[in-house]
């Protein structure tokens, strides 16, 4: 069986990770998978750039032509909004590729056109890393639940107008994928969720699989040998944070995290702790927290990932909204307990008072209430940590994620032989 997935690019971004990771556990057990992305920064082989030397040089301006309509609503909140709008060249590249299945991941950004996923004439597996493929152009759609209709008046667009932009958008999913096949996997219930109350989609077949990720890479580390080699302090308890965005991105929930610890300052264990971050540089962005920050920068490969993971003794992760939740997986099985809220995907990851600590969303208080029940009993602590990496191993190893994408390929590759015999 020969599989292909699409993705904007193989290695920026989770959604770029989760289907790279995915691609290489496809290859471990045997299924012949390739990649086709715009923007490749692996040197994998078997990863394809859609891109030519014409199109590399006009990448940027073809960026700006794709949120050109978004200039409509200058008001609009500073989130990702996609329109795919612009015409592509990817099923007659997908043609000469000649892939059995297509396993569609995260094709946002000016890279798949709505209307060109029926012209690939093959069974399609949609992979979705957020809520846009149901949604009128939002990534997550926060509070607003338009997209159990048809959209319009969209909140993130401040628009009052039901024929908006968002509605175009939806309007043009709904008629080119309305007579199309589709099977979606989400890497979380809460997702699925989603999926089954939208407008679009609640009659497709949907399937949960979890993230997967190489459990030999990311895997405990001696802690005071991981300290040493990143400079962190041997005598304090470690809190990590982590984001591709860092502290600016609204939706990772470092607001809220800043809010717990200025609650931890009013416990005893305010001389202990100390945050280390990742994903940003140290910037105009730094918060007086009443504790010190390490700020470890970006950070590109995953035995640097597994360094830090186990190194700290508590990842906190208070995310408003997760498909799933990557950082939190990574650091379970470093062996490294997780703090969370009890919404979105990371409920499925993070076992409460089991490996972690579920804060009701998103409930400060509680958030700090969860970090200091993780600190401040040791042999509870080591317990956490041991429960930790047991549910990596049981649930999110690459193989156990890639058999189960194997079975959803298979079910689709015998009943299109059946329907064109």
């Amino acid at each position: 069986m020969k599989v292909l997935l699409l993705n904007t690019s193989d290695t920026e971004g989770g959604a770029a990770r989760a289907a790279y990771r995915l691609h290489q556990g496809l290859q471990g057990i045997g299924v012949s998978s390739q990649m086709l992305v715009k923007n490749k920064n692996s040197g994998e082989p078997n990863v394809i750039s859609s891109q030519n030397g014409i199109t590399n040089k006009f990448d940027k301006i073809i960026s700006t032509v794709s949120n050109l309509p978004l200039r409509l609503y200058p008001e609009k909140d500073p989130v990702i909004f996609s329109t795919e709008w612009l015409p592509d060249s990817l099923p007659g590249q997908v043609a000469k590729i000649q892939p059995d299945i297509i396993n569609l991941h995260w094709v946002c950004g000016g890279y798949l056109q709505v209307e060109s996923i029926p012209k690939f004439k093959k069974p399609i597996v949609w992979t979705l890393h957020d809520m846009w493929p149901f949604t009128g152009g939002c990534h997550y759609s926060e509070d607003c639940d338009r997209y159990t209709q048809s959209c319009g008046s969209c909140p993130q667009l401040h628009s009052v107008k039901a024929g908006d932009m968002s509605r175009w958008v939806w309007q043009r999913k709904a008629k080119a994928w309305k007579d199309f096949e589709l099977t979606l996997v989400t890497p979380s219930k809460w997702l699925a969720k989603c999926v089954e109350a939208s407008s679009l989609f609640r009659d497709r077949q949907v399937v949960v699989i979890p993230n997967g990720l190489d459990t030999q890479k990311f895997k405990p580390i001696n802690r005071q040998f991981a300290r040493e080699i990143l400079n962190l302090p041997q005598d304090k308890q470690l809190l990590l944070f982590g984001a591709m965005q860092g502290t600016g991105d609204r939706w990772k929930g470092f607001s809220l995290l800043q809010a717990a610890m200025q609650e931890l300052t009013k416990s005893g264990l305010r001389d202990e702790i100390e945050l280390v971050v990742f994903g940003p540089s140290a910037s105009s962005q730094q918060s007086d927290l009443g504790f010190k920050i390490h700020y470890l920068g970006r950070l590109n490969d995953d035995i640097t990932l597994a360094m830090v993971y186990s190194a700290v003794d508590v990842m906190v992760v208070p995310s408003l909204y997760e498909s799933f939740g990557q950082t939190a997986s990574e650091s379970l099985a470093c062996g490294t307990p997780v703090v969370a809220f009890n919404a979105t995907g990371l409920k499925d990851i993070v076992d409460h008072m089991e490996n972690g600590y579920l804060a009701k969303p998103y409930e400060t208080e509680d958030l700090a209430r969860g970090i200091a029940w993780v600190l401040e009993n040791p042999e509870r602590h080591q317990k956490l940590c041991s429960i930790a990496r047991q549910k990596a191993e049981q649930e999110f190893t690459l193989e156990i994620q890639a058999r189960r994408y194997l079975s959803v390929f298979s079910e689709l590759a015998m009943a299109s032989k059946i329907s064109s015999s």
